[in-house]
């Protein structure tokens, strides 16, 4: 039989203890979450994981031939911390004739070692990659906790993807808008979008794909923003109360301070604009109505605006919107058109 290194003590008897779990019934999600912390606070962890991998075959024939009752092994729970060797229970069987009775095998520190193999295929079981994929339609915002225990707020017309390995947290945010109250942990978490990516630095931000650029605001902790192709250059530096508007033409950043409470305000499903151009303005109510809004003319497009309304308020939106000296609305079957009236129609417009 080849030589292998024995496994340190003190994990054999941290994996012992995750294994008698795992056989009692199974971890619930919490234990889950402990257990990979624990697997990944240190590149020590997983070296003993492979290395017990590769006694699987001999072990399991040592096992075998020394007849060892694994339920027993595992009922009994992990050895004390000054001895990492626990008494094998044997089935008894009766004795062979003398002259057949062949030496047994010994292994030292064996009943570690089966502990800690019957973790290595949990183990492989949380590293494979979770990929998952979440769609929000029309008019239907959605709120979710991904398997990390990051909670999503995923906008109406969005959608993303997330592949989740055993060293990282990746989300594809594809169209639309999402923001991650990200749950802390050892494996980075990245957002990328539009040949941008986000990284988590322990933090709650957003992540808005608009018509002409990608917006990343900060409500609490901070991100770092790089290109997501060649060497990820460096774009933002974002903490708390910060937002980035990304041009996706040549990734310019614009800079800007923001109240964290209009970053969070669609979670509620306000819409709440800053000098945004009309055409923006309506595309966020859009996400929301059956009733859309359609703009004319790129004039009262560009038209830039603040204010503060329920997203699924539109007769308010149509007040606001004709109070505005340059605007004018019309309803036309299941759209509001809006569009700018002429220089002389200004001074004579009628609500």
């Amino acid at each position: 039989m080849s030589e292998f290194p024995a496994p340190r003590p003190s994990l054999a008897s941290e994996a012992a203890h995750w294994h008698a779990l795992q056989r009692q019934g199974g971890l619930t999600a919490e234990q889950q979450r402990q257990f990979m912390t624990w697997l990944v606070t240190s590149p020590a962890h997983l070296r003993e994981y492979i290395t017990v991998s590769r006694v699987a075959t001999e072990l399991g024939d040592a096992l075998r031939d020394m007849a060892v009752d694994l339920d027993a092994l595992i009922a009994a729970g992990p050895p004390p911390a000054d001895d990492n060797v626990v008494a094998l229970p044997v089935r008894r069987r009766p004795p062979p004739p003398a002259a057949s009775r062949a030496p047994r095998r010994h292994l030292p520190g064996i009943a570690a070692a089966a502990a800690l193999l019957l973790g290595v295929a949990f183990a492989g079981h949380m590293a494979w990659p979770q990929t998952r994929h979440y769609v929000a339609a029309h008019g239907a915002p959605q709120r979710f906790a991904l398997p990390d225990h990051t909670v999503v707020h995923l906008n109406a017309e969005s959608e993303l993807s997330i592949r989740f390995t055993l060293l990282s947290r990746r989300v594809e945010l594809s169209r639309g808008q999402a923001s991650f109250v990200v749950a802390e942990e050892r494996r980075p978490f990245a957002v990328h979008a539009a040949g941008l990516e986000v990284r988590d630095i322990g933090t709650t931000f957003d992540v808005s794909l608009r018509r002409e650029q990608a917006r990343i605001e900060v409500a609490e902790g901070s991100v770092q923003v790089r290109g997501d192709s060649g060497q990820g250059r460096l774009l933002a530096d974002l903490h708390a109360g910060q937002s980035a508007h990304i041009d996706y033409r040549d990734q310019t950043v614009s800079l800007r301070q923001q109240h964290t409470d209009t970053m969070t305000a669609w979670w509620r499903r306000r819409v709440v604009f800053q000098d945004e151009p009309l055409r923006e303005v309506v595309e966020q109510f859009n996400r929301l109505n059956n009733v859309r809004l359609q703009v004319d003319d790129d004039v009262a497009g560009a038209l830039r605006l603040t204010g503060n309304l329920r997203g699924d308020d539109l007769s308010s939106l149509r007040t606001f919107l004709d109070q505005q000296p340059s605007l004018r609305t019309r309803v036309v079957g299941n759209q509001i058109h809006v569009s700018s009236p002429s220089a002389a129609e200004i001074n004579t417009k009628q609500p």
